[in-house]
Parts: C-alpha cells; sequence; structure tokens
C-alpha cells in the first residue's frame, strides 16, 4: 500500500489500530510463522506482496529510524521504542511476543501524542 498521499501520523495511527485489533495475533499471509512487526502490517508498504517491490528507503517510517540503520533490509526493526533503546530488532532476540507487542504499543501512542502535540502547538516567529 504506498505511502503517496499520506503523512507518517496517519501511519502511526493505523499501525496502533492494527496491533490494537489483534492484527499480529493473526497473519493470514504466513501462518506457519510468527508474524514480523511492520512488515506484515497494512503500514508497510510491502504488505502483503513477496516481491517487496517497494523500496523500504519510501516509507514514512524509515524517518524515525536512525540514520545509521536506515540502509538495513528491514529498516524499521531498528526503531528506537523506548528509552532503554530497545528495538524491534532487539525484541525479537530477547522479548516475548506479548514483549513486543506491548513495547510497541507504548511507542505508538507516545508517538502519536508527541506529533499531535507538535502539530497544535501554535508556531514560533
Amino acid at each position: 500500500m504506498p505511502h503517496k498521499n499520506r503523512d507518517i501520523l496517519e501511519i502511526l495511527r493505523l499501525e496502533l489500530k492494527f496491533l490494537e485489533e489483534g492484527g499480529y495475533s493473526r497473519a493470514p499471509f504466513t501462518p506457519w510463522r510468527a508474524p514480523f512487526i511492520f512488515e506484515d502490517s497494512p503500514s508497510c508498504l510491502n504488505f502483503g506482496d513477496t516481491a517487496r517491490p517497494h523500496p523500504c528507503i519510501e516509507c514514512l517510517l524509515t524517518q524515525l529510524v536512525p540514520q545509521e540503520f536506515r540502509k538495513k533490509d528491514v529498516p524499521c526493526r531498528f526503531i528506537p521504542l523506548n528509552d532503554k533503546g530497545q528495538t524491534i530488532d532487539s525484541l525479537y532476540r530477547t522479548g516475548t511476543q506479548e514483549e513486543i507487542e506491548e513495547a510497541l504499543r507504548n511507542w505508538l501512542r507516545r508517538e502519536i501524542g508527541r506529533i499531535e502535540a507538535e502539530r497544535t502547538q501554535p508556531e514560533r516567529k
């Protein structure tokens, strides 16, 4: 689903809705494995397309990835989710699915709140 005419706030809200509706507990395209955070979500440019025709650099989530990780195969796995520096990548190695989803949910809510607050601030001259 290309992100043309969409913004980062819309993508984050879509991701939170998908998560809260149990989207990661059911992976219709890949029932044989645990779902990948972001990649198996409608917020991914390549959602449902194993050929991955869209480069990740076109994804709006890439702006949230630290510069040094933006050229990784799946850069969204390297978005820092909390003050401890945990990422989806690190949580795949150390956390349960529940812990991953909780960290993601908390991050999404904080990020959405931050962006909404920035957008409602009167412009400083």
